[in-house]
């Protein structure tokens, strides 16, 4: 009885990381599919159009966007769960190192400014918000900034912070630090798409790149610590 109970404890006891990376890509892909053409969601609006030809998209395509927006909300609860998992297995693990608080500040940052993204759009789509072109530029503007390069940022802080300590602590393939690394890189460059536009480029460079890192460490992630694998 007592080696059973040494063997759970050497074990993290969480649900698996990397499960739950793939259910936060699988609804926010989701998410984006009723904004595309593929769905009939028509061209989805650039963040320096018109007012004019932001409210025209969400008054005939209001209720894409109310799923999207359900679907993305729903994708913040996984991102956040997933971030607790990571920092807990790492203080689980033995590290000690301040990265992984700063991942812990940043993955939690991520999901909650995609929460207030799909809240913001959720907005946009309800009666008679539409109707005024200057009030829909004004909040398709905020809900652009916040799941991009507001959404971008911190989680090139998580990338970063879990990277690092799971390098130095040898947890962790040398290829997914470095992964995470590059694309934290992408991550903190989209901050400068705040006063240039081309910088826009940075934030689907972090997303979606960002989407394969956190597969692959969720996974990689060892859930037993090394003094228990010497034991046995």
């Amino acid at each position: 009885m007592a080696q059973e109970m040494e063997s759970r404890g050497a074990r993290h006891p969480s649900p698996n990381p990397g499960m739950l990376a793939i259910v936060f890509t699988l609804l926010f892909c989701a998410g984006l599919y009723p904004l595309t053409g593929l769905s009939g969601g028509g061209h989805f609006p650039r963040p320096w159009d018109s007012g004019q030809t932001i409210a025209a998209y969400f008054q005939l395509h209001s209720k894409a966007a109310l799923l999207s927006a359900f679907l993305h909300f729903g994708s913040a609860v996984p991102l956040g769960i997933f971030t607790a998992t990571i920092v807990s297995r790492l203080q689980f693990l033995g590290v000690r190192a301040a990265g992984a608080t700063i991942a812990l500040y940043g993955g939690f940052a991520a999901a909650f400014v995609t929460a207030c993204a799909s809240i913001v759009m959720w907005v946009m789509t309800r009666p008679g918000v539409a109707e005024s072109a200057p009030l829909m530029q004004a909040l398709y503007s905020l809900d652009f900034g916040l799941d991009g390069m507001g959404y971008a940022v911190p989680l090139a802080l998580l990338m970063a912070g879990a990277s690092v300590t799971g390098l130095l602590y040898r947890l962790i393939p040398k290829w997914i630090a470095v992964l995470g690394l590059v694309v934290a890189v992408f991550g903190v460059l989209s901050w400068f798409s705040l006063e240039f536009a081309p910088a826009l480029f940075f934030i689907p460079l972090t997303r979606f790149p960002g989407f394969v890192w956190m597969i692959a460490v969720g996974f990689a992630l060892p859930a037993v610590s090394r003094s228990a694998e010497a034991r046995s």
